[in-house]
Formats: structure tokens, sequence, C-alpha cells
């Protein structure tokens, strides 16, 4: 909510600029959550420190305090033990399900019946990506795509409906299943993220009323500021869960998801992946000893990958920048390709739930006739005499696929493409392979993975980009070292592991979690000098093309995320440029007609209150009050008869517990309830309900700098006030939506030139054509 300014001429200073004002914000406050567009709205990280609020803060006990200490770790043990379950779970079942399509298929291949190996393999993946697509699509869209974008936006302080419910959990879950069962190239990292977060924000939702569920002591969460926290240990957990890494897993949410950061959430986020890490420890080794069935030794057991002592020297590095350099190439390339793709897809989206559905069906057959036939391409290759396992492989997993290869040779393109992903990376991280593939076939293998990753990933299920981005890069990784071959130290898996490192920096543009991560899934300390420079040369090329993938996806969905600078044409504006209009307030004591028909005409979520004669000497701010404590007030009908302050002794029906924040989805909306006319009449009191210190800036005040104070502190409503006195006491209200440079250069396109731009090199006009 804004205002616009009355221009009093004998303000003290004149706006740096003296362009008309549009009197609404213009900015887009919808954006598209999943697969659907939605309204969003803000987030209030601040506390509304009104009479309730602080007679129950004096009322607090050493108990009270022992209690809500001792969930906030609960509550992180809990997510982190719920987290690596299902885990755990989604990795046994993904291999369950595409281990018995595999061998089926294989045994048809043994057999020679191509044709009808085909027909099984591709409708047993269409039959999985119908359903993940049914039910995203039909059940939850908000469950669509890895969830990473709308988990990054909410801890930046935006709402965005139905992304934290139990019915996107759900299919969240049995999504990510079917879809990374069926072949598409989608990993379950993201989904998984997404699956933390869920838990995180229904643990500490407060239980449900409504099946009597509710807990006393989880009433101290019903707060934006505790469920941010718990929301950050869940992200956390969805990356120490998906990789089994514990320490990449919280760097990854202090590195890119959180936007508030503090040394005891690091105390918290740490203890939540310590716990995961333990349960998957222990979980996994019940399927060492045989207890998982046939298909229970990969997954997550697949990253068990170590290679021989790593040496290396001065003439190994050159190849290594090399590669860095082709990770930054290749990342912004992918980033540029995935957002356009997004964007066709979107208007295929729009057309209905039939669109969405049929989109993510063709994209599966067109895969699965990719995935079968490009093999038939590579010539069979002689089975390698010192292999350290069967050759050829008959069945699901291993490195040396026989497909349609005569018995004593194998496949090496079947042995990657027509594979789980998750063997695809192992057969290429895998040591003592050097041999093993041809040149010819891990191109295939790159250009395959690089468009399909591309083409998959929009689609209306719920699909990651981890996995996509590690085994692409891998594979021009291993191409590297085969044409450096003996002129370096370092063996083809090791380029793999720098390949895939070099692609995730590229694409995702993190350093330090990237890093991390990959040593724990590689369990090779050696590699870290040569990991960093190259996340380091990757993220620095890539920067000079574009953003961030996930940033390119918030941008193209519409999420007002607030960036951590400020624009330098925003230090040419005062807030006072920027407010529009019209600004709704209350007075102190205000008829109850007048606050319901403001709020049945609006949908502005705070409002200030003022008190003018003969309440007070003269007109001054007294404070903020949300919308969701007016309706509360109204819904208990606290009304007063006659229109003369009280205190909060006098409000015996109302408790501090009816202002705390409700859990997702149960909102009270003014339609719902009735009042007669006497009622109508009445008056509220606001006094005791209105936060009395909110945070006010002058309306001098440079844009840039009350940007900084509105993310720094979390705000969702900034107050501006005058700069002299004899004015109204507030000038208007600054929003996030007020904030983002589509409104500020909307009112004042002449600073577009003046907006900051990186040194970004402009792909070809041929590009554009998208």
């Amino acid at each position: 909510m804004a205002t616009e300014s009355n221009g009093d001429p004998e303000s003290l200073t004149q706006p740096l600029l003296t362009l008309q004002r549009s009197t609404i914000n213009s900015t887009s406050q919808v954006a598209i959550v999943g697969a659907n567009v939605c309204p969003i709205e803000s987030l209030d990280y601040e506390i509304a420190e009104n009479d309730f609020f602080k007679q129950d803060w004096r009322t607090r006990g050493k108990i009270q305090i022992f209690q809500y200490i001792f969930m906030k770790w609960l509550l992180c043990f809990l997510i982190g033990g719920i987290v690596g379950v299902i885990g755990f779970c989604i990795n046994l079942a993904v291999e369950n399900l595409a281990g018995i399509k595999f061998v089926v298929t294989s045994d048809m291949m043994l057999e020679r019946r191509f044709g009808m190996a085909f027909l099984v393999f591709s409708l047993s993946n269409f039959g999985l990506t119908f359903f993940a697509a049914l039910i995203t699509a039909l059940v939850s869209p908000a469950a669509a795509g890895s969830g990473i974008p709308e988990v990054k936006a909410y801890l930046n302080g935006v709402d965005a409906p139905g992304i934290f419910t139990l019915r996107t959990l759900f299919v969240k879950i049995i999504g990510s299943i079917c879809a990374v069962s069926s072949s598409l190239l989608v990993g379950k990292a993201g989904p998984l993220v997404h699956t933390g977060a869920c838990i995180a924000s229904l643990l500490g939702q407060g239980g449900s009323k409504k099946h009597g569920l509710t807990w006393k002591w989880l009433r101290y969460f019903k707060n934006d500021r505790d469920r941010r926290d718990l929301v950050t240990c869940g992200s956390a957990a969805g990356i120490a869960a998906a990789f089994r890494a514990p320490v990449g897993g919280l760097l990854f949410a202090l590195e890119e998801m959180a936007s508030w950061w503090r040394s005891a959430l690091v105390w918290r986020a740490f203890f939540t992946t310590a716990v995961v890490a333990i349960v998957l420890r222990a979980l996994i080794d019940v399927c060492l000893s045989g207890k998982c069935g046939l298909f229970g030794k990969g997954g997550l057991i697949m990253y068990d990958v170590t290679s021989s002592n790593v040496t290396y020297h001065l003439v190994d590095v050159p190849p290594v920048l090399l590669l860095g350099i082709i990770g930054g190439f290749l990342g912004s390339l992918y980033n540029f390709l995935l957002e356009k793709v997004l964007r066709v897809y979107n208007l295929i989206n729009e057309k209905g739930i039939a669109y969405k559905i049929a989109l993510a069906c063709w994209i599966s057959i067109f895969t699965s006739c990719l995935l079968f036939g490009l093999p038939w391409l590579a010539s069979c290759r002689v089975c390698p005499k010192d292999a350290g396992e069967a050759c050829p492989t008959i069945g699901r997993s291993g490195n040396y696929k026989k497909f349609q290869c005569p018995p004593g040779h194998y496949n090496d393109l079947a042995s990657l493409i027509f594979n789980t992903y998750a063997d695809a990376i192992k057969n290429l991280f895998s040591k003592g392979t050097d041999d093993e593939f041809h040149y010819s076939s891990i191109i295939i293998f790159f250009v395959t993975c690089f468009f399909l990753s591309i083409l998959s990933y929009g689609v209306v299920v719920p699909a990651g980009l981890f996995v996509p981005v590690i085994v692409t890069g891998a594979s021009y990784g291993r191409f590297v070292g085969m044409l450096v071959g003996s002129h370096s130290n370092l063996n083809h898996d090791l380029f793999a592991v720098l390949g895939a490192a070099s692609f995730l920096g590229g694409s995702m543009r993190m350093t330090v979690s990237l890093c991390v991560i990959l040593l724990e899934l590689t369990n090779n300390l050696l590699l870290l000098p040569l990991m960093m420079v190259v996340l380091l040369i990757s993220k620095t090329v890539a920067d000079a093309f574009n953003g961030n993938i996930y940033d390119l996806i918030m941008k193209a969905k519409g999420f007002p995320y607030l960036e951590t600078h400020a624009e330098p044409y925003m230090r040419q504006l005062t807030v006072g440029d920027v407010v529009s209009g019209p600004l709704q307030l209350f007075h102190g004591i205000e008829k109850v007609a007048n606050v319901v028909h403001v709020l049945r005409t609006t949908r502005h979520n705070g409002f200030p209150v003022i008190d003018e004669p003969p309440h007070s000497e003269s007109p001054f701010l007294y404070g903020l009050i949300l919308r969701a404590h007016l309706i509360e007030l109204i819904k208990k009908k606290a009304f007063l008869t006659d229109p003369v302050p009280t205190d909060i002794e006098a409000f015996k029906q109302i408790s501090a517990e009816d202002f705390m924040k409700r859990g997702l989805g149960h909102y009270n909306m003014i339609e719902d309830i009735e009042l007669t006319e006497e009622e109508m009449e009445m008056f509220l009191d606001l006094h005791p309900f209105t936060n009395a210190s909110p945070y006010t800036v002058v309306e001098t005040m440079s844009l840039a700098k009350a940007l900084i104070l509105f993310r720094e502190v979390g705000l969702r409503h900034l107050l501006v006030i005058p700069k002299i006195s004899g004015r109204s006491p507030v000038v208007g209200i600054l929003t996030r939506h007020d904030f983002m440079p589509e409104h500020v250069l909307a009112l004042h396109p002449t600073l577009v030139r003046s907006r900051w731009k990186r040194l970004r090199i402009q792909f070809p006009r041929l590009f554009k054509l998208f």
C-alpha cells in the first residue's frame, strides 16, 4: 500500500525529480507458483509490539522460555529425522521402480525382442510421467518444478499460496518418485529441498484446531520470524538428504537460500543436517546388509565413489582452467535456453490442464525414443579382461551394458544413456575406467543430456536441476580428460568430477556450498584446490553473460525478490518520489462501519492509526494496525457503545494467542462476518491492538537507504512521515512492490539509463528469435 504526496510548498526540500506520480502501484502482484498464476503477498518479520504482546511477554516466566528453546531444538530434530527418512524412501522407491523397468526391458533385449522391449520401456515411462503430471496438475500445481525458487522467495519475504501445504508435500514426494523413475532427465534434490521446507512449515504451524491436534507449546512459533528459521533448516536438510552432504546442505542454505542469517540459526541448521546424516547412515547400513531387496544398493549409496590417490602437478592446471572456462560458457548458455523454454512452456500451460499433461506426455515419448534409439548408433566394444565387475552387465546397473551386443561385448553408450541417471553418474565417476567409453559415445551423451534436461524441467511434474547438471557436466569433463589423455596425471573420472563442478558453477553460480557438496559426494579432499579453481573460473565467466538459474526462474515467475544491493538510480530518488495513493488510515477510536467498509473495499494489510483532537492535543501517528488484527477484533465483536478510550482489561474475551499468525490457508475473511445494524454503529478502540512502534522513515530519505532498512529488518510495511510538522502525520506506506525496479522506473522512466548493469556479453541475435 502506498500514498500520494500533497506537494506542500512549505516543504524544506523538493524531490530530486519532479515527475508526475502514479496514483497506484503498477507492479504485478501475481506470480507463477509451481504451474499456476497466483496472487502473492509479503511476510512480516516485524514484531507487532501492541499492548497485548507486551502483556503476554511480561507474563512469560522461566518455564515458558525453556519451552520455547526446547521446542526450537526438538522441531529441528524432527525436521532432520523426517526429511532423512523421506529422502531414503524416495531413493529406494526410485531404485525399485526404475530397476524393475530396466530388468524387464533387458530380459526382452536378451531374447532379441527389441520391439516389445521398446514398447514396455516407453509405456512404463509414459505411465509414470502421466501419473506424476496428473496429480501435480489436479491436486497441487504448486508442487511443479524444483520448488527452490519458491522457497528462496519465501525466505526473502514473499508469501506464495499453497507452497507449504500438506497436499503439496504429498504431491512433491509421489510426483518426484514417478518423474525420476520415468527416465525424464530431472533430479530429486530440488524437490527434496521443497519437501524439507514443507515439513518445517507444517511442524511450525502449531497443529490443527480442525482436527484437534493443537499443542499449546507450539503457539510460540505462530509468527513469520520463527517459521522462516524453521524453513531455512528444512531447506538445508533437503540438500543433506539428497546428497548425504550435511555440511554442504548447511552452506547451501546460507549461500543460496536464506536472505537473513545469524549465528544461532547456524547451530540449529547444523544440528538438523547432522540428524539427517545419522538417519541416512543407519538406513543405508540396513540396505547394505541386503534387506532392501534387489534394488536397494543404488541411489544414495552410489555416491560412495572414491578414487585413487590424487597427485597433480603444474602441467595439470591448464586443462583444469579450460574446464572452468567451458563450464562458464555452457552454464550461461544453459540458463539462457532454459529461461526461453520456460516462457514457451508457460504459453502452453496457460491453455489449461489438458495442455499441461499433454506436454509432459510428449516430452516423455520423445525422451523414451532417444534413450532407446541412440545406443544403436554406438558400436559394440569388447569387454576388458581386467574389468572390476561382470562384463557385460545383465540387469539394471553396472558399467558394461549388453544392450544389443553379442556375448563378450558391451555398449558403452547404453551404459550411460539406457540407465538411471544416478548410475550414469556412478559410471562416469568410477575409477579404473579410462578406456571404457568412446569419444563419440561421450559426445552423444553430453548433447542428449544438455538438451533433454532443458526440455524436461518445465513440464508439470516435480523436477530438480542438480542431477541433470551434474551428469551433463561430468560427461564433457570426462571428454576433456579423454582428449588430454596421458598428458595429464589426472584420471578420466577426476576430470568428470571437475566437469560436474564447472557446470554447476556456471549454471547455479554457487561456490562454497557446491565445492563442499561435491567433496562430500566423492569423499576426496585432495581435489579441493582444483575444485575451488574450477568453480571460481566458471562462475566468473558465466556472470559475464547472465544471472544464476534460480534467480532467472524467480524473475520469469514474477516473484518480487529484493536484491542485496540498491540500484544507483535509487540514490537519486527519495521515498516521497515513489509512494502512491490513495492512503487509507484509521483514527484511534473508529466507527465499526468505517472499518468494515475499508476492509471490504481494499486489500491492504496494514493501516496507519492516528490520533486527532479531542483525543490528543494535535494530530500524531499512533502506530500501525494489521488487517488480520482488525478482522479478529470484529469477529470477537470487541465493540464499544461510546467513543471512549479503554485499556486491555476491558477485553477479557481476547487473548494474545488470537493475534498470532494462523496456519497456512487459515485466514479469516471480512466477508464471512455478519454484523447487525446496531453493531455497525458501535466503535472500536484500536489503541491496545496497534503496533505503537512501527519502523518509520522521513520522506526525504533516499530510496536506496530505505531499501536496505526494509530488506535487512524484514519488513512488510514502512511508514513514511513528513519532514516538517503541521502536515498530516503520515505521508504514506512503502511495501515490497514499491521497491521493485518495474514500479520505480515506470514512475521515472528517464532513470532507465542509470540502472545498475553488469558488464555482460550479449548472446548473438540468432538466439533472440526465442
